[in-house]
């Protein structure tokens, strides 16, 4: 009688090295970086406008040319790193942006500070499309959502830095010295990340053991053809994460301008005391983007498919949001910085796995794209979002509505990708009908 044998699965790959990871950290420190040199202006503004005579109207415009130029740099960076690569991409972004954040320290009217921030917002729009295509190429898709988690942590770190660190530079050497200091940080970046980066295939570092690790899963990855730019509005992941973006970055943007003004109004806070409940909204937010990534991470490695280990870790994230609808109703400032700080640590693992989602979703020549379409549409939502929460307080002098908005904002964002990519797919067809038409 012949004996039958069931299937034997293939022996799981060992990942041999830990290169990535290192990749992943100078990814990290980037996005530090980058939302340090953000921020700054905002911790400056009191000594800014004594010292130059500001008017509240001088400072909107300073950072309406931020936000601005912010968009248009994430809609034009995206091909530019899909054509010239992670590496040399990232090179010029930080170049940029450490440059524009030296200048600030060389002007003085409204209008020069307007350049400068213009400046800064097309080079630090880059950041995250070149973050996101270097996690492609250097993880597996088991292990990107965690990636993506670790590097956007980096966001918190710099907001949780900048208040630290500038007023000491500022009190001790003059504002100028804060603009140089935190300026310098992206040169001394930027030597690290062109001594170590290489591309996978070409690292003198990286074992052929960690390699084969890396492209374990992603073989049908491997030198796929960028689609066209304008062919990326015809697919429907492109629209499923623009229109998550455009929904739900406001929300992060509310946290990082608003704050301040809610803990002073409803908890009579000020300059002097709303720095530890800020600090603790964003250590919670650190720990939710790290969270997030591997909850998604896990469940994959534990069985479940791509698209189901995603959706389960963005309804878990969009669920955890809803209790901010409640922020501005209690009492207890306590109670407040924990119901804000667990919606912040909800966004940053939302975030972690929609960006991890569009790599999931498209070639890795064609992810920075994507991600700056995407990053471009989230730039505007917040410009809408500044005018919406400005005529509620104006009118109303409530956060409520605007905590309500923001409680909902994610599970309809979730319901919306999913009606447009029921399946996190590959765009396999799409490529190849893209390539016959070059």
């Amino acid at each position: 009688m012949p004996i039958s044998h069931a299937p034997v699965s293939p022996p799981a790959i060992r990942a041999g090295g830990n290169v990535r990871w290192v990749i992943c950290a100078l990814l990290f420190f980037a996005t530090t970086i980058n939302y340090i040199d953000r921020q700054v202006i905002g911790i400056l503004k009191p000594t800014l406008q004594s010292e130059l005579g500001w008017t509240e109207i001088d400072y909107g415009m300073i950072v309406f040319w931020f936000q601005a130029a912010y968009a248009i740099g994430l809609l034009a960076c995206g091909p530019v790193i899909d054509r010239v690569g992670s590496k040399l991409g990232y090179t010029a972004a930080i170049t940029l942006w450490s440059f524009a954040a030296l200048f600030h320290a060389l002007v003085r009217s409204p209008s020069g500070f307007a350049n400068a921030r213009f400046a800064l917002g097309l080079g630090e729009a880059a950041n995250f499309p070149a973050a996101i295509k270097s996690v492609a190429e250097w993880f597996p898709k088991k292990e990107r959502a965690l990636a993506a988690g670790i590097l956007n942590a980096g966001a918190n770190v710099g907001a949780i830095a900048t208040p630290i660190v500038v007023p000491v530079i500022a009190i001790n050497y003059g504002w100028q010295a804060a603009f140089i200091v935190t300026g310098m940080l992206g040169f001394i970046w930027l030597a690290a990340w062109l001594a170590f980066y290489r591309a996978p295939e070409r690292h003198p570092r990286l074992s052929a053991q960690e390699l084969a690790y890396i492209r374990a899963d992603q073989d049908d990855e491997v030198g796929a053809a960028p689609i066209p730019w304008r062919k990326l509005f015809g697919h429907r992941g492109t629209w499923a994460f623009v229109t998550a973006k455009f929904l739900t970055d406001p929300v992060w943007y509310l946290f990082l301008f608003w704050l301040p003004d809610f803990f002073a109004k409803r908890h009579g806070l000020d300059l002097k005391t709303f720095g530890p409940p800020l600090i603790a909204v964003y250590l919670l937010a650190d720990i939710g983007s790290i969270g997030g990534g591997w909850l998604s991470s896990a469940l994959i490695k534990r069985g479940f498919g791509v698209n189901a280990g995603r959706k389960l870790a963005l309804l878990a994230s969009a669920i955890l949001v809803l209790p901010i609808m409640f922020a501005s109703t209690v009492s207890s400032l306590t109670a407040a910085v924990a119901i804000i700080g667990l919606a912040a640590a909800a966004h940053q693992g939302w975030s972690s796995n929609l960006y991890t989602m569009v790599s999931d979703t498209f070639p890795k020549s064609s992810v920075a794209s994507v991600m700056g379409i995407g990053g471009a549409a989230g730039a505007i939502g917040g410009m809408i979002m500044a005018r919406y929460v400005g005529q509620v307080l104006e009118t109303i002098g409530s956060y409520t509505p605007v905590f309500v908005w923001a409680g909902g904002a994610y599970l309809v964002a979730l319901l919306i990708v999913h009606l447009l990519v029921p399946n996190l797919d590959r765009v396999a067809a799409l490529r190849s009908d893209d390539a016959g038409s070059r």
